[in-house]
């Protein structure tokens, strides 16, 4: 099974009666990564009035933390962090960094602008699956390829690279959930004339039917 977190690190901007929101967020492992995102954007935005902060660790959201950074209590942290939840997302942080304008915003308006900080750098940053897969490597001869091109489009199984030597090899990133599923069909296809190879297990990040490396 994988986890929902975000794609990309991100800062969003927007004025709310004088006052300037600016929304950061970023995919993190543990709470020193959040802890040290916290403390650069602390860093970065040292004149800001306030940089209220929240985050969500581990793949069953375990850890859970947030901060007014002295915002009338319940007004700034739990909305940044309700955020995050209600995405269903974990292993982010939110910092959301505001510069005082002069006009008072009231305790709700102070609620919707924490909430819209986050929401709107989220939905920036774009939210992707998180999950356990491997480059598939799929050996045969090229009088096959035709076949197995044809099998992995009508699947929707993206065929990530074609490497041509002697024999054709078929690379397609795939979950550990598909893959056993994708060798049967394989076989059924070439008549048993193909071989795998497995590499590169690990994480990677899955939007709709592809697969990528956590470079994205």
């Amino acid at each position: 099974m994988g986890y929902l977190t975000i794609k990309d690190e991100i800062s969003s901007e927007f004025e709310e009666k004088k006052s300037i929101f600016i929304g950061h967020v970023k995919r993190v492992y543990n709470e020193e990564e959040a802890k040290a995102f916290i403390n650069k954007i602390r860093s970065e935005h040292k004149e800001a009035t306030h940089n209220v902060y929240a985050y969500i660790i581990g793949e069953n959201m375990g850890i859970q933390r947030y901060s007014d950074d002295g915002e009338p209590q319940g007004t700034a942290g739990v909305p940044v962090l309700d955020v995050i939840k209600k995405n269903g997302i974990t292993n982010t942080v939110a910092v959301v960094t505001r510069y005082f304008g002069g006009v008072l915003l009231g305790k709700g308006g102070l609620v919707r602008a924490y909430s819209r900080g986050t929401a709107q750098a989220i939905k920036e940053a774009g939210i992707v699956e998180r999950v356990q897969g491997a480059a598939l490597h799929v050996v045969i001869d090229y009088d096959l390829l035709g076949k197995v091109q044809y099998l992995c489009g009508q699947n929707l199984w993206h065929i990530e690279d074609i490497i041509y030597t002697d024999k054709v090899e078929i690379i397609v990133l795939c979950t550990d959930e598909i893959m056993e599923k994708i060798k049967n069909e394989m076989v059924q296809v070439t008549s048993g004339k193909c071989s795998f190879k497995k590499y590169e297990e690990g994480y990677y990040f899955k939007i709709e039917n592809r697969l990528f490396k956590e470079e994205i």
